[in-house]
């Protein structure tokens, strides 16, 4: 079946999957950096909201509840993080030639 321009279905399927693994690799690839406690946690998070690595300053460990809270404060921000930046990269995306710039 072939749509308006000769652009048939097949080849709409491909670009839009290539698409969906270039943006798995963007998310895996993406890191976002959060902390907490005036930077006693800090979390480091991957697009795909994996988290890379969590450092703690010693002084944090005196007070076990007050940790807990920061490494929560610390992963939630960070997840926030990921999910602006993975709006701004849609928001680019959409602006790709091709595709009419629909943002």
């Amino acid at each position: 079946m072939k749509f308006p321009g000769n652009m048939d279905i097949q080849k709409m399927l491909e670009q839009a999957q290539r698409m969906q693994e270039e943006l798995r690799r963007t998310l895996k690839e993406m890191r976002v950096e959060a902390s907490a406690g005036g930077g006693m946690v800090k979390v480091v998070m991957s697009g795909d909201k994996q988290i890379v690595s969590l450092t703690i300053e010693p002084e944090a460990s005196e007070d076990i509840e007050m940790l807990q809270d920061l490494i929560i404060a610390a992963v939630n921000e960070c997840g926030r993080k990921v999910d602006e930046a993975i709006q701004q990269q849609a928001l680019k995306n959409l602006n790709l030639p091709g595709l009419g710039g629909l943002a």
